[in-house]
């Protein structure tokens, strides 16, 4: 019975059962409510301080290129961080849509998945027979 739950034990270690935790979410696990909150403030204020860089980073291109280049107006901060909304709406769009993009990466994710559970159970029937043939000779 032990020497059963034993190769239990190693194949679950060994093999990939779609349920084992991975390094990431023990990290995540060990950490307490305190420090998960204020991992979620700190990658929000990172994100909105990004976003603003952003804004700022188009209106400086713009206000260093376009006017020389095409004559254009300058451009206030508002207006980069606008024209930064606006070509991500208008080129996200083009390309895949968003549907068909998410139904491609589950079929792909489903697929690597079939394909690690079929590699699981040849290691198992690898091991299985190393097990049964080491049995054989022990006797």
């Amino acid at each position: 019975m032990r020497e059963e739950e034993g190769k239990a034990g190693r194949q679950e270690e060994n093999c990939w059962d779609g349920k084992k935790n991975s390094s990431m979410d023990l990290w995540w696990e060990e950490r307490s409510l305190g420090q998960k909150i204020l991992l979620g403030i700190g990658f929000g204020i990172l994100g909105i301080g990004l976003l603003f860089l952003f804004g700022w980073v188009v209106m400086l291109l713009w206000n260093w290129l376009m006017p020389d280049i095409f004559g254009l107006k300058r451009i206030s901060y508002w207006q980069g961080w606008g024209l930064l909304a606006l070509s991500s709406i208008l080129f996200k769009s083009m390309g895949s849509s968003s549907s068909s993009g998410s139904k491609s990466d589950r079929r792909r994710k489903k697929e690597l998945r079939r394909y690690l559970v079929e590699e699981c159970e040849k290691d198992e029937s690898k091991k299985a027979q190393k097990d049964s043939l080491e049995d054989s000779h022990e006797s």
